[in-house]
């Protein structure tokens, strides 16, 4: 499946599972003002009937009076005459129970004689009950007739709870869209693998055929007898194949190496070691190299105490990595510049080139396994992509970090160090 496909499938996928959450958005909030709705009429049926049951009691005769509704969980009913309130309770406890609708509320009661507001109290009819700190403020609406109001407390948590199907078949598409991501996520990495891992075999491939080849043609023309006269050129293709053996070997060792980090085998030699002898020596493997293009390598030992617990050979090796980056990603005359500095509880070796640089969101990826810097109209740039996880690698085997920082002037390396113990 090539990048297009793939990008208009997410594409689709993605706008069908919006689609779907919106929709269940819209259908949720439908339910609600339904819910809200139906709660509504229900409360003013019952207050109704309270209201009726009271003139009933009363003896009175007028017609009864409509229920205001002045809040979303706020409802007045007026009364033509002074009520107690344990009447009142009674009531609507009644009233609410015969109609198997079971939230609590508060009542109150308005006297136009004292112009007061007597609180009646909570009735709890659900098994759990949110009591207010503080009793609701209910207005006065006519100061020349008594009215009772009810308050609500627990109306959303009621009207949540008897939408359990809709938040079910929500946490359900939650669960859906989590797992869509995901898949999204293993889809782009299994994909972004298999594109490495195709780079990787071309890469192998290149690097092995070239000394095979040349292995192949010297010991052919070694075995046809024609430089037997000729013991100079016979010699010289003796040290073209002993040396391109020696390149496969080191390519094959390298591909070994990342197999044993993958399980976790770095088996360290840890010694004390002068790490200016030890970078020295590192840049003496690379000197032929800077030769070749009339580089330059600049040391700058400004660390007081060089003495740490390093493993020589994979200290070593760090360096010969960074360096031999430091040549190949130039396109000019190479300048390298090796230091050394005194950090707290450590040392920090930075290692700058003169190099094309790294962008932003390269520099976040040049530690990965098999990732190699596109290098534009340069094409003769050859390795595996194993060099900086492997440099990473080894530093964070010895507990240091290792960083980086690039422009259109080069790169910087950084390796901090910790004493160890």
């Amino acid at each position: 499946m090539n990048r297009r496909t793939i990008r208009i499938v997410i594409a689709m996928a993605t706008i069908s599972i919006v689609g779907l959450f919106a929709t269940q958005l819209y259908w949720m909030e439908k339910a609600f003002d339904l819910r809200d709705r139906e709660f509504n009429d229900r409360v003013h049926i019952a207050l109704r009937s309270v209201a009726q049951e009271i003139m009933i009691l009363n003896k009175d005769s007028s017609d009864v009076p409509p229920v205001r509704q002045i809040a979303s969980n706020y409802f007045i009913v007026s009364t033509n005459d002074t009520l107690h309130p344990y009447l009142l309770e009674s009531l609507l406890d009644a009233e609410f129970r015969s109609m198997n609708f079971h939230v609590n509320f508060e009542y109150s009661i308005y006297d136009c004689f004292t112009d007061s507001l007597v609180y009646g109290g909570m009735v709890i009819l659900s098994e759990v009950a949110t009591i207010p700190s503080e009793r609701p403020v209910i207005p006065k609406w006519d100061r020349d007739s008594h009215y009772f109001a009810i308050y609500f407390p627990d109306k959303d948590s009621y009207l949540v709870g008897q939408m359990s199907i809709w938040l079910f078949s929500s946490s359900i598409l939650l669960v859906v869209i989590v797992f869509f991501a995901y898949t999204l996520w293993v889809i782009l990495k299994q994909k972004r693998l298999s594109e490495i891992k195709n780079d990787f075999i071309n890469n192998m491939t290149h690097e092995f055929k070239t000394p095979i080849s040349t292995i192949s043609a010297s010991a052919e023309l070694l075995r046809s007898g024609s430089l037997d006269n000729f013991p100079e050129k016979r010699a010289r293709y003796y040290q073209m194949i002993t040396d391109e053996s020696s390149r496969l070997k080191l390519q094959v060792e390298k591909v070994l190496q990342m197999a044993q980090f993958d399980t976790n085998e770095i088996d360290l030699n840890l010694v004390s070691c002068d790490i200016h002898h030890l970078i020295e020596k590192a840049t003496t493997s690379v000197q032929i190299l800077l030769d070749e293009r009339a580089g330059t390598l600049e040391l700058r030992f400004n660390a007081r105490n060089p003495e740490m617990k390093v493993d020589e050979l994979h200290f070593t090796n760090i360096i010969r990595n960074l360096l031999d980056n430091a040549i190949k990603y130039c396109t000019e005359t190479p300048h390298i510049i090796i230091s050394t500095t005194d950090t707290k509880n450590g040392i920090t070796i930075s290692v700058k080139d003169n190099g094309i640089g790294i962008n932003l969101v390269q520099t976040k990826q040049v530690f990965e396994k098999f990732y190699r810097v596109p290098t534009g109209n340069i094409h003769n740039v050859k390795g595996f992509g194993l060099g900086l996880y492997y440099v990473k690698s080894l530093v964070q085997a010895h507990h240091g970090t290792v960083s980086v920082s690039s422009d259109e002037n080069g790169s910087t390396f950084n390796i901090f160090l910790p004493n160890l113990k």
